[in-house]
């Protein structure tokens, strides 16, 4: 790490790539999330544009490295301006609020929470999270009040009922990680998984530990923690083995964290580990019952095919993805938001093949299968850029509609 007075030598595009190195981001996670090209990130580090990124711009480049305010990319103190917090969609400041808000002295309500109740709405949120086309906005909308009832929850009751809340509670929040990543700033969404991780300790039970800790998994290795993130899914692949005898909620996490690791793993290039994981995750999605799924994970035959896919991206073996893509029926794939994830990936295979027409193929079906998905996701959006960049004259005014479509200027 440079010492302050190396650092004010620095120009600005120094110190953005300075900063995204030190953090362990990629330039195409960090294009995405400013909604540019990977070309056009490594332009600006090199100090190649024409014209120096707009304050607007450098306020996004800062929220997606994660800085707290501007001067750790201008050095002009004069230019001070805190960027902590961001909302990436409409449904962030109410559930921020419910998440961040401190009541020491809740009035009392004249209708008490009914833990199981209150689990069943946990569950039906999930279920909209999944088959809604529009997930943030829909199943972002019932989170305020579902977590506002669980804290409540855990305020007034007791003994068996308190523990029911904890493991509604903590299925409150392991979907606010899914609705805001990517679209909140890093502390909230850390925010979200500890108090996911939190509340299962509350409850006490180990299938709703292994959940959350799939949860807090899923934090760690966006925020390129991956050694952490696969030895926990290690540890609860562990606390469910005792377990699994019978109980298809502990079978479905244990094949889920299994196919977590898998990932995690490939992102850092350990090709053994990973098909081993997606191995052992598909020998128990054939086990289990046809139509049974955890309702966080919807862990099944279908997921752990697509992960697979996914897995072999991230061994940037494009011809492995494409291959194992080809038995996947996206139909049978039971979220809407993993659907077009789906797409996603076949786009990622195509563009390191640099078969741009595969590419916007991919990435237009899976617009249509959730516009908002592939909005909110930078890989998505830092692919429409690269499209317009590099797809040529015979896909340039598709790629430029779609880009369009997904918020991105190339």
């Amino acid at each position: 790490m440079p010492t302050p007075d190396e650092n004010a030598s620095r120009a600005i595009g120094e110190r953005i790539q300075n900063i995204r190195t030190r953090t362990g981001k990629t330039r195409e996670v960090v294009a995405g999330l400013v909604g540019r090209s990977e070309d056009w990130l490594r332009d600006v580090e090199r100090g190649r544009l024409k014209n120096p990124p707009t304050l607007e711009i450098l306020l996004r480049i800062g929220q997606a490295l994660g800085v707290r305010d501007l001067t750790e990319i201008t050095g002009e103190h004069e230019l001070l301006v805190g960027i902590a917090r961001r909302a990436g969609h409409p449904a962030v400041p109410a559930i921020r609020e419910a998440i961040e808000s401190v009541n020491l002295t809740p009035s009392p309500s004249p209708s008490p929470v009914d833990p199981a109740e209150l689990f069943a709405r946990v569950e039906r949120a999930w279920r909209l999270w999944h088959t809604s086309a529009t997930p943030r906005a829909d199943a972002g909308a019932m989170l305020p009040e579902l977590i506002r009832d669980g804290r409540r929850a855990l305020r007034t009751l007791n003994g068996k009922e308190r523990r029911t809340a904890a493991a509604a509670l903590s299925g409150a929040y392991a979907l606010s990680e899914q609705v805001l990543a990517w679209v909140a700033d890093a502390p909230l969404l850390w925010l979200a998984a500890d108090r996911c991780m939190s509340a299962a300790e509350i409850a006490d039970d180990p299938v709703t530990l292994a959940a959350a800790s799939w949860v807090l998994g899923n934090v760690w290795r966006s925020t390129n923690r991956e050694d952490d993130a696969y030895q926990l899914t290690q540890d609860a692949v562990a606390l469910l083995e005792p377990r699994l005898d019978g109980n298809q909620a502990a079978q479905s996490l244990w094949g889920a964290c299994h196919l977590h690791g898998a990932i995690t793993v490939a992102k850092l290039g350990r090709e053994g580990d990973a098909l081993r994981g997606v191995d052992q995750a598909m020998g128990m999605a054939r086990a289990l019952p046809t139509g049974s799924a955890h309702p966080w994970t919807l862990f099944g035959v279908a997921n752990a095919e697509l992960t697979a896919v996914s897995v072999m991206v991230e061994l940037r073996k494009s011809g492995g993805a494409l291959e194992a893509a080809s038995i996947v029926d996206p139909d049978a794939v039971p979220s809407v938001d993993r659907r077009a994830r789906l797409w996603l990936e076949l786009s990622r295979a195509y563009a390191q093949q640099k078969d741009w027409l595969g590419t916007l193929g991919a990435l237009r079906t899976g617009a249509s299968v959730s516009e908002e998905s592939m909005r909110c996701h930078p890989l998505a959006r830092s692919l429409a850029a690269e499209l317009v960049t590099h797809g040529g004259k015979i896909t340039e005014r598709e790629s430029r509609a779609l880009a369009g479509r997904l918020g991105v200027t190339a």
